[in-house]
C-alpha cells in the first residue's frame, strides 16, 4: 500500500504499531482543533493553513539564529524557504476556489496571529522531541515530526465535515507530499550529523 503511494523504502514493523518506538503524531485527539473552531468554509481553512505554514517558517528562523554550525543554519534556512512554496501553493488553491488572482503578500495581510503548523508552540514541540538543533539530523527528523503532526490535525479537522472537508483533507495530501519529500532528503544525504 505505501509503496503504490510513491514511497521507496517500506518495511514491516515485526508487531505492529505497538512495538513502534519512534515518532508519532502526539497528544490528545483534540490538540490543535481549536484552531479551525468556527472554521465552516473552504477559504477558512486555506487561511488558517496559511498562518500555521506561517508560524512554522517563523519557527525555523528563530531555530536559525540559535544554533551554531553552518550547516544546520543552512538547514533551517532551507527548510523556512520551503515553507514559502506551502503558502504559495494555498493560495494557488484559494484564488482557483475564488476565481480570484491574489498574491502571497496581500493574502498575508488577513493573517491574525498565526500559529505553528501542528498545533503545538516551539516550546512544546522542542520538550516533545528533545532535539538537538546542532544536528542535522535530528532537525531533520523534528520537521518530520512537524509534518506528521500537522497531516494529522487536518485529517481530524475534516473528519468533523462541512464545507472545508474536501479542501483539509486536500492540504492533508499536500501534507504527505511535503513528508515524502522530506524523506527523500534524508535518504539523500550520507553525511548527516
Amino acid at each position: 500500500m505505501l509503496a503504490g503511494k510513491g514511497f521507496s523504502k517500506v518495511y514491516n514493523l515485526s508487531g505492529g504499531i505497538k512495538a513502534w518506538g519512534k515518532e508519532v503524531a502526539v497528544g490528545s485527539e483534540d490538540v490543535g482543533l481549536h484552531l479551525f473552531s468556527g472554521v465552516a468554509s473552504s477559504e477558512e481553512a486555506i487561511v488558517t493553513g496559511f498562518g500555521l505554514e506561517t508560524g512554522l517558517r517563523e519557527f525555523y528562523l528563530s531555530m536559525q539564529k540559535q544554533v551554531s554550525r553552518a550547516t544546520t543554519r543552512s538547514l533551517f534556512s532551507l527548510l523556512a524557504d520551503i515553507e514559502i512554496l506551502h503558502q504559495e501553493r494555498l493560495v494557488k488553491l484559494y484564488n482557483a476556489i475564488n476565481g480570484t488572482t491574489i498574491t502571497v503578500a496581500d493574502f498575508a495581510e488577513k493573517i491574525a496571529g498565526p500559529a505553528m503548523e501542528g498545533g503545538l508552540s516551539t516550546e512544546e514541540y522542542l520538550q516533545l522531541y528533545k532535539t538537538d538543533l546542532e544536528s542535522e539530523l535530528e532537525v531533520l527528523g523534528l520537521a518530520l515530526a512537524i509534518e506528521a503532526q500537522a497531516l494529522d490535525l487536518y485529517v481530524r479537522a475534516a473528519e468533523r465535515g462541512g464545507e472545508s472537508r474536501k479542501v483539509l483533507l486536500q492540504i492533508a495530501e499536500e501534507e504527505r507530499g511535503h513528508m515524502a519529500r522530506l524523506s527523500q532528503y534524508i535518504d539523500q544525504q550520507p553525511d548527516l550529523a
